[in-house]
């Protein structure tokens, strides 16, 4: 399978890897910040944007495979990853895996307890539910800073705060994305993210947390580091989920400084 991409700017390559949402678009608010020093290259997973779905079964693995199979068919071995949310998991996993250079994962999934995977599946599923019925009316929602806060309360520390035009793409990949439900079931029913031993991984891995993340939350941070302690662990304060939506400026430095 060929993912959809797009390229922008120039100098070493970065490879950006979504979440649950918008596909490349989730990387929207910081992508051209990203490509005044770098060559971004952007992917829609399988199932997201407009990259068709799998044609076997959705897991994290295999949305994996897909993103190293492209690694290597475009000629980026060693290229800098970062991921964010699902997209996070994935370039740990690649790390992990030996794939890449530096890695980059933001808020990533995979590390909660039985307890936490349940709460987040209780939650987020309603919430997807929720924005697929009210599909007609989101512009006018999300462009109001109460809808804005009652919809994405559990995404962004600060929603009323943030623009329509920031969130609409990821919003709208929540409601329309195929693989949207098969991917919550790889993130909630299958395996948990496993860890790299020290000195394992192809590069620096930095992990970054937002201090209110409702989804990833802050605590499963310490479990992230415990299975990849080659990493160094960067908190957003006063950020959610999304750092691209509440701390953009400081996510492009992160990124920026953490990859070569």
């Amino acid at each position: 399978m060929t993912l959809n991409h797009v390229r922008r700017g120039s100098g070493s390559p970065l490879l950006l890897v979504h979440g649950l949402g918008a596909g490349w678009r989730s990387w929207s608010p910081i992508v051209d910040g990203l490509a005044e020093s770098r060559e971004v290259i952007a992917v829609d997973l399988p199932g997201f944007g407009e990259t068709p779905p799998l044609t076997g079964e959705v897991s994290i693995a295999a949305l994996t495979d897909s993103v190293s199979d492209f690694i290597r068919d475009q000629g980026l071995d060693g290229v800098s990853t970062v991921g964010q949310s699902m997209g996070g998991r994935i370039v740990l996993e690649l790390a992990r895996r030996g794939v890449g250079g530096d890695t980059v994962a933001l808020d990533p999934g995979g590390f909660w307890s039985d307890r936490e995977v349940a709460v987040f599946s209780a939650t987020l599923r309603p919430s997807i539910t929720a924005v697929r019925a009210l599909r007609p009316v989101l512009p006018a929602l999300l462009g109001n800073p109460v809808g804005r806060t009652v919809l994405l309360a559990q995404l962004s520390a600060r929603p009323w705060a943030l623009s329509r035009e920031t969130v609409m793409p990821d919003v709208r990949g929540l409601a329309d994305s195929p693989a949207t439900g098969a991917a919550m079931d790889a993130l909630t029913k299958g395996p948990k993210q496993q860890g790299a031993p020290a000195g394992s991984v192809p590069g620096r891995v930095t992990i970054g947390w937002g201090r209110r993340d409702l989804v990833t939350v802050p605590r499963q941070a310490a479990r992230a580091v415990e299975l990849f302690p080659d990493a160094v662990l960067h908190w957003f304060d006063r950020c959610g989920h999304f750092p691209q939506w509440d701390a953009p400026h400081e996510a492009t430095r992160l990124i920026l400084d953490s990859t070569t």
